[in-house]
């Protein structure tokens, strides 16, 4: 039997993909009973989701009107939520474009902050990398994922800010999409990709701060061009 947090979750992952694929585009109306007899949950289950999808951007209530959906100008659009049911939907080319020019912009200071904090500080950062580097070499595809969460994970936090810190949630969200994307062949890459992680391990224990950056703009840069080569072909 399907328990309360079940139906919760079957619900708001239900209408937040429907929300960002277009099926229930800016403007339509939601409406609690319709939800409910849809899914077979109680009214309760169904307000509960509309407060999530509200504290996420994709949905307002309205006086007189009722809880309307809203434009992606109002998405919380780096919550982990709203990236993967973006990375179920034909926007997952455009998420990845996105928030990799974004990544661009965080992720060289964060690898040139690490490198000033010592050797110490930044080995998990080349540890992780070493694991990407060994699976991609054994084609061990689940452990190279879970190796390139933890790099940019350790070098995000690792940096001593906090607000690049609180991004590492919205990076390794962005990571996971592709474990289920059948249309990215950006795979064929992972070897070359965790030499990319290594240099920047590399160059923070090293404590080089302008080597790591460098590297942490070409490990980005490269992805990025991947996928806008990618999504151009097809």
């Amino acid at each position: 039997m399907t328990t309360p947090r079940g139906l919760h979750a079957q619900v708001l992952d239900t209408l937040g993909q429907r929300i960002v694929s277009g099926a229930s585009p800016a403007g339509v109306v939601l409406r609690p009973e319709e939800i409910a007899t849809e899914f077979g949950v109680s009214r309760s289950v169904v307000r509960e989701a509309l407060r999530v999808l509200q504290s996420l951007g994709l949905v307002e209530p309205r006086q007189r009107i009722g809880t309307q959906v809203l434009p992606v100008t109002s998405w919380e659009l780096l919550s982990p939520s709203v990236i993967r049911w973006r990375g179920l939907s034909d926007g997952y080319f455009v998420q990845q474009r996105e928030l990799l020019e974004l990544r661009l912009g965080i992720e060289p200071v964060a690898a040139s902050l690490l490198a000033g904090r010592g050797a110490e500080a930044g080995a998990p950062v080349l540890a992780a990398a070493l694991e990407m580097v060994a699976a991609a070499a054994s084609g061990d595809g689940r452990a190279y994922l879970e190796a390139d969460v933890h790099f940019h994970r350790a070098l995000l936090t690792g940096s001593g800010n906090a607000v690049f810190g609180h991004f590492a949630g919205t990076v390794e969200a962005l990571l996971r999409t592709r474990t289920s994307e059948s249309r990215d062949t950006i795979t064929r890459w992972t070897g070359a990709a965790a030499g990319r992680h290594e240099a920047v391990g590399r160059a923070v224990v090293a404590g080089d701060a302008d080597a790591a950056a460098a590297a942490a703009t070409a490990m980005v840069g490269v992805t990025r061009d991947e996928f806008i080569a990618e999504a151009a072909g097809r």
